[in-house]
């Protein structure tokens, strides 16, 4: 009895593996699909497709559009905040707050942040998505919030650092908005500089202390 179970362990393992892939593929596809063609043209059948799985497939992990695209929006945002927490292993130091800052307002440029932007237009729209969408949101972005407190070593029981760490994410999300119609980046990078100055004033009591 031991050997077939080990055997049906062994046949289980792989199964897992290869559930696992078609699941992240999915999740990848569906966020370049969102970044590229937008809600209207993102369905489960073209996400399957650029995914190289069936339709039957795509539904067997994600029933539902909605379950897709959020899942998707999540996955990445995840995976660009393990990243981010990478980039400081060791946390952030005074000297290293320029680098932060333009590591925080990188994560709103990219295909994850068109992705994201194109759920919540949609949502806006669709019923069905917007409670979804919305909680997304604000997970995702309480968890972006908790690391930009971390890396800078940021003190919110002094006041206005709060509201400076959060002023840089919304920031950072307005920068994301113009680097979506032109390249933005020479503006993007005076704005870091005078952001990185603004925090060391605050952070360090410098400013704001009278």
């Amino acid at each position: 009895m031991g050997g077939v179970s080990t055997a049906d362990r062994a046949e289980r393992v792989p199964k897992q593996d290869r559930s696992r892939a078609t699941r992240q593929r999915l999740l990848e596809a569906a966020v370049a699909c969102l970044a590229e063609h937008g809600w209207a043209g993102s369905t489960v059948s073209v996400v399957a497709e650029r995914a190289g799985v069936s339709r039957g497939a795509a539904q067997h992990h994600f029933p539902t559009r909605e379950d897709l695209f959020t899942a998707a929006v999540e996955y990445v945002a995840e995976e660009r905040s393990t990243a981010l927490r990478a980039l400081f292993p060791e946390g952030a130091a005074a000297a290293d707050r320029h680098a932060v800052v333009a590591a925080l307002v990188d994560l709103y440029t990219g295909p994850l942040f068109r992705a994201a932007l194109h759920l919540w237009v949609a949502a806006s729209d669709e019923d069905q998505l917007r409670p979804r969408v919305t909680e997304l949101e604000s997970r995702v972005g309480r968890e972006t919030h908790r690391i930009a407190v971390d890396l800078l070593g940021a003190d919110e029981t002094r006041p206005g650092v709060r509201e400076t760490v959060q002023g840089l994410l919304d920031m950072a999300r307005g920068l994301g908005l113009a680097n979506l119609l032109t390249d933005d980046t020479a503006r993007r990078e005076r704005v870091v500089e005078q952001w990185a100055n603004l925090l060391d004033g605050v952070l360090d009591g410098s400013s704001g202390a009278g």
